[in-house]
């Protein structure tokens, strides 16, 4: 209890303290995401259901798969990309495969102790609904996080550490099918509190398996339960030096094989449109990031309120937002007893993504040709598309989808 009222309270002096986001009426009108082409599969699942180049925000055919595909059951996929365009170069560009050894691939910063980078980035699972859930802990630390539809509607979060450690990261959730898609990216280990029996049956199986710590694989007791006065799915927390500790246990705290890696630069050396917000209207879940040119910031509310970390009370800060869209295949997975589906979100081949950095827009299309490649951007001309210097904040959202503002 006293972990949640200090929560509760710096939420409302963080309020206090924060200008509040403009009024919608502000902000310009949706740009839907539509594809140039028909999705690409991974293989394509069988299904009574076949994407179109423009499908609605969120797919509702009752398909139904005798096996749901995954990047661990091929690694080739056939992307309709744009050819990369090779004769201009760009000038302080960092990355793909010129990181200096103290410059972290995931997000373009030196680190201290290069050290740090020769352990295994860790994918945690993290819940974001009910509403009672925030302030989360831990999320401003992550390197990357992912906020992807769960099922009804709601969304729920991937967040991996590489560069920095959090001492508490929760409320630790089950995991979904996207879960079987990051850890190959990223070469991670996977922490999350369960899973409905076919995704746990699809862990097993993954070529990531060694690195899986879950209470679904009689893991629980590197898990604790800090908080009171909650349903008890909503009190599971972690930290990253007890996961870390177990990898070295089972031999698997290496440094990653990283493929294809993401591209940096301190400026943008292209000139994009004025972005200070962007307002991303989920079904259950409204959220808002305002840029701070002080500290070259996206700044998050969610629900009108300003989003904050438990454990430092600060507002959710990344450099990077990228609003990915893919294609979101219903599966025939049951996920909770309301009978709500789970949801393929097919982040391979590739689809189009606006990244927001530095108060501007960028419009391109995101790639991911083999399973164990990362997600990586280009511009419309074929050419890369550098992220600020800093940590990523990935929106992802259905093909088609309007709640962009």
């Amino acid at each position: 209890m006293r972990l949640i009222a200090i929560c509760l309270l710096l939420s409302f002096v963080m309020a206090g303290c924060r200008p509040a986001p403009p009024p919608a009426t502000a902000v310009a009108q949706p740009t839907p995401f539509s594809p140039t082409a028909p999705p690409t599969a991974w293989p394509t699942p069988t299904s009574t259901a076949t994407p179109t180049s423009t499908p609605t925000a969120m797919a509702t055919a009752t398909a139904t798969f005798t096996a749901i595909a995954t990047a661990t059951a091929v690694a080739t996929a056939t992307a309709t990309a744009t050819p990369t365009a090779t004769a201009v170069i760009i000038p302080d560009l960092l990355g793909p495969d010129n990181f200096p050894a103290n410059v972290n691939p995931l997000t373009g910063e030196r680190v201290r102790n290069p050290e740090l980078l020769a352990r295994r980035p860790l994918a945690l699972k993290i819940s974001n609904y009910p509403p009672f859930v925030r302030p989360q802990a831990g999320l401003n630390n992550a390197d990357l996080v992912f906020e992807h539809y769960a099922e009804a509607g709601v969304t729920r979060f991937t967040a991996v550490f590489y560069g920095r450690e959090a001492a508490l990261v929760g409320s630790i959730r089950s995991a979904r099918l996207i879960d079987l898609e990051i850890p190959i990216m990223y070469d991670a280990a996977l922490a999350y509190s369960g899973a409905s029996g076919p995704i746990r049956l699809l862990i097993r199986d993954s070529s990531f398996f060694e690195r899986v710590i879950s209470p679904d694989f009689a893991h629980g007791g590197y898990y604790r339960r800090p908080v009171e006065g909650l349903p008890l799915e909503h009190t599971l927390f972690t930290d990253t030096a007890t996961l870390r500790y177990i990898l070295s246990e089972r031999g698997e705290e290496r440094p990653p094989q990283l493929a294809n890696g993401m591209t940096f630069r301190a400026e943008p050396w292209q000139t994009g449109t004025l972005a200070n917000q962007l307002e991303i209207g989920y079904q259950g879940t409204n959220l808002l990031w305002q840029y701070n040119p002080g500290d070259g910031r996206y700044y998050r509310w969610t629900e009108g309120t300003p989003h904050l970390d438990a454990n430092d009370g600060r507002q959710l800060q990344f450099e990077n937002i990228i609003v990915l869209g893919a294609h979101h295949q219903e599966t025939d997975i049951i996920e909770d007893a309301g009978g709500n589906l789970s949801l393929q979100i097919q982040i391979w081949g590739e689809g189009p993504v606006s990244i927001f950095r530095n108060g501007q827009r960028f419009e391109g299309r995101w790639r991911r040709a083999v399973a164990s490649q990362m997600l990586t951007f280009y511009d419309l001309d074929g050419l890369p598309l550098p992220l600020a210097l800093g940590r990523s904040f990935f929106q992802l959202v259905p093909l088609g989808f309007t709640g962009l503002r």
